[in-house]
């Protein structure tokens, strides 16, 4: 079927790799090599300038790129009107989502999501926050859960729909684990542990410490919430984390939580969409009607 061909295109173009395109679509690279060739051979030119370690589209390679892409929704946007006959949600639903909402929230709303529509294909993606703002502004993702506030005029940002606590904690023998609550100069002078740059986390941390001015004495920097959590639970220094990533630790003693006196650390979880996508489908609504109504 041509759509499934087109599919396939718009991977390669997406993923701007064929390997990574037959990975994400569970087949194998010369079967994808074989949808790119009958695409060409069809149209008689050369839609893709390859190279070992990325595919760049020719002219007639974008050309169809948009194209493909406005035909496929338009065949989902068909499939779902076909369901919708049978009282059937369907279609596909690519979701991103950053560290915190990926490996403590998402996995359990979609349990209950899936068991509810289970006609829908889903594809989550787990990255961090700025990197699913970049997948919404490209649209290889129809929706994108993330910490804090994104700054894009190309994107829309929906009213937040959880609130995220997060927590300053201390490994139990840090000198100011004696002290249930602290002044904000206890803090000077501190070994830190943060996520990377362009993390919600590290974006919330390092508001916290230049509002606050504060010096650090060091500080050690991981790509993932258990990374951090690691690190302070050796005793590496403190941090700043969701209550979701630390609340085993918090619950068995293994990690104090601080209150820094006249400080109360929240932030919010948001849904980032783009305005100009054609992936406003059924699939997508329900889902964001369950994320709403969502409790854990």
């Amino acid at each position: 079927m041509i759509v499934e061909t087109l599919r396939v295109y718009v991977a390669v173009v997406e993923q701007s790799n064929f390997s990574r395109a037959a990975e994400l679509l569970n087949l194998s690279q010369p079967s994808v090599s074989q949808h790119i060739r009958n695409l060409e051979n069809e149209f008689g030119v050369k839609l893709m300038h390859r190279s070992p370690h990325h595919v760049k589209t020719t002219e007639a390679g974008n050309i169809l790129y948009t194209r493909a892409k406005h035909i496929l929704s338009t065949y989902e946007a068909a499939k779902e009107e076909i369901n919708l006959l049978r009282d059937e949600v369907s279609g596909s639903l690519k979701i991103g989502a950053s560290f915190t909402i990926g490996e403590y929230i998402l996995p359990h709303l979609l349990a209950e999501f899936v068991l509810q529509y289970p006609h829908v294909d889903i594809q989550a993606k787990i990255a961090n926050t700025d990197e699913i703002s970049q997948g919404v502004r490209s649209n290889t993702l129809d929706i994108g859960l993330v910490e804090g506030n994104v700054e894009s005029s190309e994107i829309l940002e929906t009213p937040p729909f959880m609130e995220d606590e997060m927590v300053l904690v201390s490994p139990p023998n840090h000198p100011l684990a004696l002290h249930k609550i602290v002044e904000a100069a206890a803090l000077q002078d501190q070994i830190w542990v943060f996520r990377e740059p362009g993390s919600g986390t590290r974006a919330f941390s390092d508001q916290f410490i230049g509002e606050l001015g504060l010096n650090l004495k060091r500080s050690f920097i991981f790509n993932s919430n258990q990374g951090v959590k690691e690190a302070v639970l050796a005793g590496l220094g403190l941090s700043l984390l969701s209550r979701w990533v630390i609340r085993n630790e918090l619950q068995s003693g293994e990690l104090l939580p601080l209150s820094v006196k006249g400080q109360r650390f929240v932030r919010y979880f948001s849904i980032l969409r783009d305005p100009k996508s054609t992936s406003d489908t059924m699939a997508a609504r329900m889902f964001i009607q369950k994320l709403r109504q969502f409790k854990m």
